[in-house]
């Protein structure tokens, strides 16, 4: 009986996630952009998410003008789904819409090319690939252990050992690439205009202005304050208020 229940309760609640989302959907293509946003927060209300609705979140905020939200949004998507070319490609266009212009300071030398290669999938891909691996790794001992003849003993014992070195390069791009969601802590600046200063406390000097919709990435928190960097390098202390973190 109990079992009935938690199936029908279950049931229930993707239910209202869908209706919500479909919603949302027949508001936006009417351009009822508030209501959408309404009926897809109504999801995220019920703890449901998807790189589909922060995407759709991000358009319609996008189309209401508001930046910070739109950009949040769409960083929330690509959380989720950091290959999506369609929220790569609005980011985009969400981040011409705001004031600040920081520079990125690109990676070089070995850490960009280990984080070019274990960026390609998520963690949890890497982590099922490696699973996939340790597989093959069996069904090639199982042939290695009960084949017959010396070239194929050869050929299997040769396959276990590229496969552990296979394994090995995923389990540890899966290492990788968990560490860094982790420790990588991004945010937006919702306030519509908050100054970064020198010390985490209100008396501390003025180092420079940060507008909304501008990214920051936060590394350290002591009371109402969190120390951020920019993507150029640049860091300082900002009120907590001011900013929302994406994860």
């Amino acid at each position: 009986m109990k079992k009935i229940l938690y199936i029908l309760l279950l049931s229930t609640q993707i239910f209202f996630a869908q209706n919500g989302f479909e919603k949302g959907n027949a508001y936006y293509s009417k351009e009822k952009y508030t209501e959408a946003v309404a009926a897809y927060k109504s999801v995220l209300n019920d703890n449901k998410q998807s790189s589909e609705l922060y995407f759709n979140l991000g358009n319609a905020y996008y189309k209401l003008n508001q930046v910070a939200p739109s950009i949040y949004y769409y960083e929330k998507a690509l959380v989720l789904n950091s290959n999506d070319k369609e929220s790569i490609n609005n980011l985009k266009f969400a981040q011409k819409r705001t004031i600040d212009e920081i520079k990125v300071i690109p990676k070089v030398g070995f850490a960009k090319l280990v984080r070019d290669f274990t960026g390609i999938y998520h963690y949890n891909i890497w982590g099922w690939v490696s699973v996939g691996l340790a597989t093959f790794f069996l069904l090639f001992f199982i042939g290695y252990y009960f084949s017959q003849k010396t070239l194929s003993k050869r050929i299997f014992f040769f396959g276990m050992f590229v496969v552990i070195f296979l394994m090995l390069i995923a389990l540890s791009a899966a290492l990788i690439e968990k560490s860094h969601f982790d420790t990588e802590k991004p945010a937006i600046v919702f306030a519509e205009m908050v100054n970064v200063k020198s010390e985490p406390r209100n008396g501390g000097k003025p180092l420079f202005v940060l507008h909304e919709g501008t990214k920051v990435y936060v590394f350290e928190t002591i009371g109402k304050w969190k120390k951020i960097q920019l993507t150029d390098g640049v860091e300082g202390w900002i009120e907590s208020s001011a900013i929302k973190e994406v994860k």
